[in-house]
């Protein structure tokens, strides 16, 4: 398994990852295009995980914000990669990078259904549920030290 990490939009990255958010949050969630493929800037470092046999099987994005803070968005994995713990693997990665860029902190918007995922990873919920695609989310956060 490699995870690959790109900031530009021509990358073969950039494309493996829009066809794994295209076959899981537009073709299986039913999220309406127009909310899912969003613009992103060089900022935005998109993180693509190929398995064994070098196919693209997961992803998310990282996106810097104010006060050291990272935002994760658009974590997927391919129905068929599932629970092989590709995503977690890229979420570690991205904790690594994060402490490596000295953030204090990364935020994501976790689907409900998600939380306990994201809690293994360290991260815990904050404020309110809200709705984001139709579907109920809930901001957390996770501390990041050195």
């Amino acid at each position: 398994m490699e995870i690959k990490m790109s900031n530009q939009t021509t990358s073969q990255v950039y494309a493996d990852a829009i066809m794994i958010r295209r076959a899981v949050f537009i073709g299986e969630q039913k999220i309406d295009p127009a909310l899912e493929l969003d613009t992103v800037t060089d900022a935005t470092w998109h993180y693509v995980l190929y398995d064994d046999v070098g196919q693209p099987v997961a992803t998310a994005r990282m996106t810097p914000e104010p006060g050291k803070k990272g935002h994760i968005q658009r974590v997927a994995t391919l129905k068929a990669a599932r629970g092989h713990g590709y995503a977690q693997a890229i979420i570690r990665r991205m904790i690594q990078v994060g402490q490596k860029q000295q953030l204090t902190e990364l935020v994501l918007g976790a689907q409900v259904t998600a939380q306990g995922f994201y809690r293994q990873l360290g991260f815990q919920p904050v404020g309110e549920r809200f709705m984001e695609a139709g579907l109920q989310h809930q901001e957390m956060t996770r501390q990041l030290t050195k």
